[in-house]
Order: C-alpha cells, then structure tokens, then sequence
C-alpha cells in the first residue's frame, strides 16, 4: 500500500515547504511569530494567526493534564505552549529544525519538560499515538487528496480529536492568490489549497479510515491578509 507520505504529489510539496520555512523565509516567520513590529500584511496575517490559534484551541479541554497531544507543523512552538501549559505532554514536529530550535530557545521555564521537539514529517507513525492532534495551517498547502489522506493518517493515531485548518474556497481569497502571495518576491509564501467545505464533509464522509470520526465544529477566521477555516475531526 501507497502511504500519502510517499505519494509523489505529497513528496513533492513536503520538500517545497521544508525548503521554504527552514530556509528561504525562516527569519520572516520568526519575526512573525514574534513581538517586533512588522508591516501592514504581516501585521494582519499575524492578528488573524493569533485569532485561529485561540479559536483551535477553544475546540480542545481547559484541561489536558495526562494527555498526549501532536502539535503538527508546530513551527516557533506558540500553541506548544499553551497545549503545555493545559497539562499536555507535547511533541511539536515540524519540517524546519530552524524554527524548532527557535521555539526551543523561545521556550518559557513554565513548560520545559513538557514539550517534546522533533523535526520531520508529521505523518511519521514513529512519533506515536495521541490523544488529540493540533494541526493549524499545516495542511493547507497540499493537494486536497492529499491533505484528506492525511487527516486519516494522522486521526488512525488519534484517540479523541483532530483539529485542523484548511482553506476555504472563497471569493476574496481566489482573488487574493491571483494577485499575489503575501510576502515579497524573493520570500514568496507557499501555494495554498483552497477546499470547499462541502467537498471536505463528502470526502471525510467516504474515506474508511474516517469512518469512526466526524466533521463536527467549524468556523472562519478572516482577517485582513489572513483567511484560513477550522474544522474538528472527532470520534
């Protein structure tokens, strides 16, 4: 059997974006994720991220203590901590060892211990099984076949929930990639998927490995540059 993770469609991207957040635009995001001043469209991709991540993070227990939680695509480690300091154990795996030593120097005292971080794939069935998995704007730039096998790769190792972003299939946002990515030239953002919901709700329906789970909350964050939607998987 083929595995997403082998798929040449999924290889193929996976090493774009390895290639673009560990090296081409690895400052950029740390100075997104960070508290420095930044422009008009950073400052809005930046306030839109902020409001996604508290968003995901309503969708999952005040209280996480004993639990195993995968935060996939964790980049600088921001909703690791806050995962950390629910009570999760945490691994945070992300492609870009960059960023992942970054949010281990960011790390705040409170938490260390209970963060895990490893570079690689977050499909790797050698990271474990998990309670829940934490997966914001981690999937969004693979084909949309792509991204579903995912889901179910990731939810055969989830034993309550996955939440996760995609991107809508809007009218702005049509426009907005037509137009152009949001960073500059040289430190052009990777391409994103769009996905209509009903698409996404008919393909998880369908996918045997999805059978146990559910599409059940979702919502949209849209904020000046940023627009991205989240979506619960929950048995």
């Amino acid at each position: 059997m083929t595995h997403v993770s082998d798929a040449p469609s999924y290889l193929t991207r996976r090493a774009w974006l390895e290639e673009y957040f560990d090296r081409t635009a690895a400052q950029t995001w740390a100075r997104l994720t960070s508290a420095a001043p930044v422009g008009r469209i950073r400052a809005s991709v930046r306030e839109g991220r902020d409001r996604m991540r508290a968003l995901m993070l309503g969708y999952l227990p005040a209280d996480l203590a004993g639990a195993r939680v995968l935060d996939a695509g964790a980049g600088t480690g921001m909703a690791s901590i806050e995962l950390a300091r629910r009570g999760a154990e945490v691994v945070a795996v992300d492609l870009s060892p960059t960023l992942l030593a970054l949010a281990d120097e960011r790390l705040p005292a409170d938490v260390r211990g209970r963060i895990t971080f490893k570079p690689g794939d977050m499909l790797d069935d050698r990271l474990g099984k998990f309670d829940y998995v934490f997966a914001m704007d981690s999937l969004i730039h693979y084909h949309r076949e792509d991204m579903v096998t995912a889901l179910a790769r990731l939810a055969a190792r989830t034993e309550r929930s996955v939440v996760f972003t995609f991107a809508p299939r809007t009218a702005p946002l049509a426009l907005m990639h037509a137009v152009g990515s949001l960073f500059p030239r040289g430190n052009r953002s990777p391409r994103i998927e769009p996905v209509a919901e009903a698409w996404l709700r008919s393909a998880v329906a369908r996918h045997v490995t999805l059978r146990p789970f559910r599409l059940a909350r979702s919502a949209r964050v849209a904020h000046g540059f940023y627009t991205s939607q989240a979506a619960e998987l929950r048995r």
